[in-house]
């Protein structure tokens, strides 16, 4: 497999002090890993939100499957995430998705961010998976007088597009609302809620398993050839024979496995802290003590949450360079953002931090789709942040694909990601990006 970080980013470092495996240890994800060859209706690359949510409605239609993974399931973006189960999935703004394909199909986008986390509601209690789901929806805080500003001109339309009462608080209600902090006001939209993604893939993993689905861990696939008569996966022990592939590798996709994947996907570090247990005297005098998941305005966002348990999550997106070193400086970083925006927490232990990847596109929407070129193959991938709903949601529509039920799928996923510019050495935007983007943070 070849990829655009160094080896760092993709082996153990980034991830040795995930609060989440502290819920749900590794051994309880374990797979076996494949050996020997053998064959399988479809073969599901990737055993995170998308391959495992693919799997588990192809499994229940009576399909073969075989999900493969390199790590253990869930051992990418899906077991060290925020927890933030919520709208999003584009980058892209309203106005730029209806320039592209129309108000209907902007409508039809708006619902399916809906329908994403009506996915993941809808799973949760089919198979009575106990995830720790708390807040009522989500909380957007403005970080200057202008953001609030711009989320007041801005209320009637999110009201039309996701058919719901958003309700706006000025900045003396929240603090009466236990979400004090250096904030000018904001909004909660009364769609979505915060959970253990750890607890919720593994409910994922055991359902998939039940329902006839054969997933395997420590199984990197290292090339798939294709012809017409389907794929052939070749793996350090063995190798797998599939009429139908889905992959579902999102940000830690590889650029060769297939080639088409090549600079299709931008992996984009993000990086979470959690507290030790709050006492509920250092949450009042803090001012926060709310249940409600919150991120703030910024383009380069801050996310945090308090936990059923009295621990605070606090994420940010993460550095742009891949060593243990890098690593240490970017936990450095979000713990300084932590302490500065909940300065009466400057004395509480930060026991856990750690890093993962996003995904994002060229074109900045969501993939779910065909893989050209290759028939019986199909790829789901760049959620920008947001793959708890949206990634679990396109694994539905991937099997979709898979049994023949095409018209599922928004236009606005069906649009082929064009290539980043330089190819493998794309992550030079990175930077540019990022400057940019805290330039217009301090507006």
């Amino acid at each position: 497999m070849r990829r655009i970080f160094g080896a760092h980013a993709y082996g153990p470092g980034p991830v040795q002090q995930n609060f989440w495996a502290s819920t749900v240890p590794d051994a309880q994800l374990a797979c076996p890993a494949w050996a020997g060859n053998g064959r399988a209706d479809v073969v599901v690359v990737g055993a995170g939100f998308t391959g495992l949510s693919a799997a588990l409605a192809l499994a229940q239609a009576g399909a073969d499957v075989v999900v493969l993974d390199a790590g253990h399931p869930g051992w990418g973006a899906s077991g060290r995430n925020g927890g933030f189960c919520c709208l999003g999935g584009a980058k892209a703004s309203a106005g730029q998705i209806a320039a592209r394909i129309g108000a209907e199909g902007l409508a039809e986008w708006q619902r399916s961010e809906r329908r994403a986390i009506d996915t993941v509601a809808a799973l949760l209690q089919a198979h009575q998976i106990d995830a720790d789901c708390h807040s009522q929806g989500e909380t957007l805080l403005a970080h200057s007088p202008r953001a609030m500003a711009q989320i007041v001109a801005g209320v009637g339309d999110v009201a039309r597009a996701y058919g719901v009462a958003p309700v706006l608080h000025d900045r003396a209600e929240l603090a009466g609302l236990g979400m004090n902090g250096p904030f000018h006001g904001g909004m909660t939209l009364p769609l979505g809620f915060a959970l253990n993604p750890r607890k919720y893939l593994l409910g994922l993993l055991r359902a998939a398993q039940q329902a006839g689905a054969r997933v395997f861990g420590g199984s990197p696939v290292q090339r798939i050839d294709s012809d017409s008569t389907g794929h052939s996966l070749h793996l350090p022990q063995g190798s797998l024979q599939a009429r139908r592939l889905v992959l579902a590798t999102n940000g830690y996709a590889s650029e060769d496995v297939p080639p088409w994947m090549a600079a299709r996907y931008m992996p984009a570090q993000s990086n979470v802290l959690v507290t030790r247990k709050l006492t509920a005297h250092e949450q009042q005098v803090a001012g926060w003590y709310s249940a409600q998941m919150a991120f703030d305005s910024r383009h380069l966002l801050h996310y945090f949450r308090l936990m059923p348990d009295g621990r605070f999550l606090f994420g940010r997106r993460g550095g742009l360079l891949s060593s243990a070193r890098a690593d240490r400086a970017a936990a450095a970083v979000t713990e300084r953002h932590f302490r500065a925006m909940f300065p009466a927490w400057a004395h509480v232990e930060v026991p856990w931090g750690w890093s993962g990847m996003v995904c994002l596109s060229a074109h900045l929407l969501p993939y779910c789709g065909p893989v050209p070129g290759i028939g019986q193959a199909w790829a789901g991938f760049a959620y920008h942040g947001n793959g708890v709903a949206m990634g679990s949601f396109t694994g539905q529509l991937l099997a979709g694909l898979v049994l023949g039920r095409p018209s599922a799928v928004p236009k606005a996923m069906q649009i082929v990601p064009p290539r980043f510019a330089l190819g493998r050495l794309r992550r030079v935007w990175m930077p540019f990006v990022y400057a940019g983007a805290a330039l217009a943070d301090l507006r």
